[in-house]
């Protein structure tokens, strides 16, 4: 099933007309698929609905699916299909839009409620039986104490007590909470702290914390699959707001000033390259051989880089505390670079029958993965020491220093070893 619905996404994102793709779904399925849609493709299909289709459509979702829908309609269609929705439905969906989407608030949901610590099991009995006749389903227990944040009362005390006068405040756990207006990040880590919990959404405004909604962990996947596209496209230089969909002159703006930035490193490569020139010219297996040195050293340093990025944002490593890291990545390439270097060098012997091209080749990619190992840890922790997004930026530099550095050692070995 959740591979079928990832094949009608994708369907639907690639599809020159998305909103037709979306219009055959059933009603049941074009509610699973458009919450897991990109913004962009979401946009083109509400774009494309009157209002009565609109109507249609909302009426059908939770209020914070709704939101999401009416988020990106047109604001006349939108308050006309606000209209047209009963009263609750209507003033829920009207508190959400009032939150910006990429907070905390934007991602919560109204589906919980709140008792207090002194009540019993009876009135919190009667409350969920209230919140489940009205929505269908079954709430978040918010435990409440002179009206702030307690902490949740799990669904399954209610069967293990034995009366309905029976205190609540044995059963309570700890909840995690967030501020309304906290980051998508702040989010995530909340959750990835208290990966089993339901998040509760809090207004902090002088010191009141008063629950304003829940954040259930199903609630991120959607979230988590952007992060993971973000993360995508930082490394590759396009920006998040691309989209399959986007003409070519709006994908030509996006990556053209990333592609100048690439094309002057290029140039600083060649520049190196063209202090060989007379030694390529003598021993020509040389250009065959540069692109195994720098490719080898540009993924090995990529490699380090990724490790490096996930270090700085879970705070497992900065500048300040990075030495370790550093060694283990020029240890761990020197390994790499021995092992990769001894199965080209033999390659060079039998193949090129030439063994001093061997020892040239071997000798420079050991050299070339501890650079990678090198670069590939320390640049992303100096560009996060000066407040530079190293997911974005480091490639580039990485790239740069494996590329220049890799071939005055391959090529100013050859010159030196054998002797052209």
């Amino acid at each position: 099933m959740t591979e079928v619905l990832a094949d009608t996404q994708q369907t639907i994102a690639a599809s020159p007309e998305p909103a037709a793709e979306f219009r055959a779904l059933s009603r049941e399925r074009q509610r699973e698929v458009f919450v897991q849609l990109p913004d962009a493709v979401r946009e083109a299909v509400v774009a494309d609905m009157d209002e009565d289709q609109l109507h249609g459509f909302v009426r059908r979702l939770d209020p914070d699916e709704a939101t999401d829908a009416l988020e990106v309609a047109h604001e006349e269609t939108r308050q006309a299909v606000l209209r047209r929705l009963d009263e609750d439905r209507r003033e829920a969906i009207e508190y959400l839009l009032e939150f910006d989407p990429e907070s905390a608030a934007g991602l919560m949901t109204l589906d919980y409620v709140t008792v207090d610590v002194r009540r019993g099991f009876g009135e919190v009995r009667k409350r969920v039986r209230r919140y489940e006749e009205r929505t269908g389903r079954f709430p978040v227990i918010f435990v409440l104490e002179n009206g702030r944040l307690l902490g949740e009362l799990p669904g399954p005390a209610l069967a293990m007590t034995n009366g309905d006068g029976d205190a609540i405040d044995d059963y309570v756990r700890a909840a995690p909470s967030v501020g309304y207006d906290s980051d998508e990040e702040e989010v995530l880590e909340r959750f990835r702290e208290n990966p089993e919990s339901t998040v509760a959404v809090l207004d902090r405004a002088d010191g009141e914390d008063t629950v304003l909604g829940a954040i259930y962990a199903e609630d991120l996947l959607r979230l988590v699959d952007e992060e993971a596209s973000r993360t995508l496209y930082e490394f590759t230089g396009v920006t998040e707001e691309e989209s399959i969909l986007d003409g070519p002159v709006a994908k030509v703006r996006r990556r053209y000033k990333w592609l100048i930035v690439n094309l002057g490193t290029a140039f600083l490569a060649a520049a190196v390259v063209g202090l060989f020139e007379d030694t390529i010219a003598a021993f020509t297996l040389l250009a065959v051989y540069m692109p195994v040195v720098a490719g080898m050293g540009g993924n090995a340093g990529t490699q380090s880089m990724a490790v490096t990025v996930r270090g700085i944002a879970y705070g497992q490593v900065s500048l300040q505390t990075g030495g370790r890291a550093v060694v283990n990545e020029i240890i761990a390439g020197a390994a790499n670079g021995a092992i990769t270097g001894a199965l080209v060098a033999a390659i060079a012997t039998v193949f090129n029958r030439s063994p001093l091209l061997g020892v040239v080749l071997g000798v420079s990619m050991v050299l070339n993965l501890v650079i990678a190992g090198f670069f590939g840890t320390v640049i992303p922790l100096v560009l996060d020491r000066f407040g530079i997004d190293p997911a974005t930026s480091a490639t580039i530099f990485i790239t740069t220093a494996t590329d220049v550095l890799g071939f005055f050692i391959f090529l100013g070995l050859a010159r030196a070893i054998l002797g052209i």
